[in-house]
């Protein structure tokens, strides 16, 4: 017997339709039970981190430089957040950092590596080669450089034992091609690509997944003051916490630079990708750099499209 034809209308004639008024169920908590390092955590992207990691689950370590930002986070945030002060030039710090969360909690499963510098952006004469600043060049190195490999380094011997565990760090797009930002600040973030994949092809039998996230410019309050520094070269780039008009002609200018239109990139979609490559979700993407630009590092419409 041919099946009876049914109209969505005709099926719901004389029955009750429930409809949600409620908020939709919350989602899982992608770090439950997971011991989380953010770096560089008390502003920018690093705090985003943190406050995602902390929604899913995780309980988080701020390291960071910024005593008062750090711990006015991990106030923020509740128990399942501390701060440790730590600057990751020093290796007897991020030494310190990973032994004291692992007494506190016991483990570490994921080490993120956000703490970095940009340099001086101004003025524009001087971002030349030919200019180039050999004591700003290692300064940049060591944060941005150094500070990753001592992280994996520590984190590494925190994992080995339990054979497990993340280390994501952040680079960025200027680590994907050239003309993104200064010579220093370029070549720092390539290393940090080329550290992250030579880490994951040792680090891989010990079941440890090692990643970077390479994101393009976001209006965080280190990105606004180097900008400030480009119209004016005496602001100092560690000024003032932008206001929001900065933060707005900061995201305008990066919009305009934009690939993808219709969309900001903010903190938190850069903090979504780390927490992907945090969680079980991504078990099987190690030696990876995740580009969150919106296509800019692969898109030159050069033929009008």
């Amino acid at each position: 017997m041919p099946a009876a034809e049914v109209t969505p209308e005709k099926s719901l004639e004389g029955k009750r339709v429930h409809v949600w008024e409620t908020a939709a169920p919350p989602l899982p908590k992608r770090l439950e039970g997971k011991v989380a390092i953010v770096t560089g955590g008390g502003r920018g992207i690093g705090e985003a981190t943190v406050q995602v990691f902390a929604l899913h689950g995780a309980k988080v370590v701020v390291a960071d430089v910024e005593d008062v930002d750090g711990e006015s986070l991990a106030a923020r945030l509740g128990p399942s957040v501390s701060f440790v002060h730590c600057d990751v030039r020093e290796e007897a710090d991020i030494e310190r950092l990973v032994d004291r969360t692992v007494a506190r909690h016991g483990r570490l499963d994921v080490f993120c590596s956000n703490a970095g510098v940009l340099g001086r952006q101004a003025p524009r004469s001087d971002l030349s080669i030919a200019a180039l600043d050999a004591e700003e060049f290692d300064e940049v190195m060591r944060v941005n450089v150094r500070g990753a490999a001592l992280g994996m380094k520590h984190a590494a011997r925190a994992m080995v034992p339990r054979r497990a565990g993340c280390i994501i760090s952040v680079a960025s797009v200027a680590g994907v091609m050239g003309g993104m930002g200064p010579h220093a600040y370029a070549a720092s973030k390539h290393a940090v690509v080329g550290l992250t994949t030579n880490a994951a092809c040792e680090l891989g039998k010990h079941g440890i997944r090692v990643n970077c996230v390479s994101p393009f410019g976001v209006a965080t309050r280190m990105l606004v003051n180097a900008w400030r520094e480009v119209e004016d070269e005496h602001v100092d780039p560690a000024g003032a916490p932008p206001t929001a008009e900065e933060v707005e002609k900061t995201e305008e200018m990066v919009r305009g630079l934009a690939n993808l239109k219709g969309v900001t990139l903010t903190a938190r979609d850069v903090a979504e990708a780390i927490l992907y490559l945090a969680s079980d979700e991504s078990r099987y993407v190690s030696g990876h750099n995740l580009v969150v630009d919106g296509g800019v590092t692969t898109s030159r419409n050069l033929i009008g499209l």
